[in-house]
């Protein structure tokens, strides 16, 4: 199961990029950008509880498909490739393993705990 689930989080990742080139973009464009919603974890410099919460904002699926579908309703293609990038990154993290954060710790998420486990 969890290769199918693997899978899946793949495939969305391959979506997101090609719906990037069918806007117009260029190839690069999207993998250039591609880390920024990881800046969101500067969130866990005023505390986990914070981290988590802003950290979780910038890697929510249904987030990322309410910003794509706002660009296209406003006819804005970079608002639709904000969208992309959100969406394409959430899926590449939890095809990596990493998931959304509970304000325990960084390590733990909603995938089960990420990282060397001591003990």
């Amino acid at each position: 199961m969890k290769s199918i689930l693997k899978l899946e989080e793949i495939a969305r990742f391959i979506l997101a990029y090609t719906l990037s080139l069918y806007l117009g973009y260029s190839w690069w464009l999207f993998f250039a950008l591609l880390l920024a919603p990881d800046l969101s974890m500067t969130g866990y410099l005023f505390g986990t509880r914070a981290g988590a919460w802003l950290y979780n904002i910038f890697h929510h699926q249904g987030i990322a498909i309410v910003v794509g579908i706002a660009g296209l309703f406003l006819g804005e293609t970079w608002l639709q490739l904000a969208g992309l990038i959100l969406y394409g990154h959430s899926a590449m993290d939890r095809a990596l393993g990493y998931g959304l954060k509970y304000n325990e710790s960084f390590k733990h998420t909603h995938l089960g705990l990420i990282g060397k486990q001591t003990g």
